[in-house]
């Protein structure tokens, strides 16, 4: 059952990065390459390496949460809540090419993460530092964001 359940968060995960990857990709060669950015811009290969990673360690962290509330708690519930705000920030920044609207969003997403890797650390250390480097990652895009919308108005 315990992997059944794994491969289920791994599935959740892993279906909302999809989700945001149709709103994003057929953007980036076109929309997004246009747009001035800093000289500190990843790659555009990069985004998708960090994301499979982060989404993974997001979905193993989730996993441990429910192994030890043994159902789908508040934190749960928080975890939800700040995967569809990740979903939404595509939509936004690329889905309507918002990014002004998207950085919003995204420190709105940045609270929800925190909130929720708060709220894992508290039943479990290990699924709250699993949630580090995916804050610590949408800190990085919060900057990235923030400088191309200013960049770009």
């Amino acid at each position: 059952m315990d992997m059944i359940a794994l491969g289920g968060f791994l599935a959740f995960c892993f279906l909302a990065a999809q989700i945001g990857s149709w709103f994003t990709a057929p953007h980036v060669e076109g929309w997004y390459a246009s747009l001035r950015k800093p000289n500190w811009t990843p790659p555009n290969w990069l985004f998708g390496y960090v994301w499979s990673v982060l989404y993974a360690s997001m979905a193993i962290a989730a996993w441990l949460i429910w192994r030890r509330g043994g159902g789908w708690g508040r934190e749960l519930w928080l975890f939800t809540a700040q995967l569809a705000l990740n979903v939404a920030w595509s939509a936004i920044f690329f889905g309507l090419r918002s990014p002004a609207a998207a950085f919003v969003e995204i420190v709105i997403l940045w609270v929800g993460i925190l909130i929720t890797m708060i709220s894992f650390w508290r039943i479990y250390a290990a699924a709250g530092q699993l949630m580090v480097p995916y804050l610590g990652w949408v800190s990085f895009a919060a900057a990235l964001n923030f400088a191309i919308w200013r960049m770009n108005s």
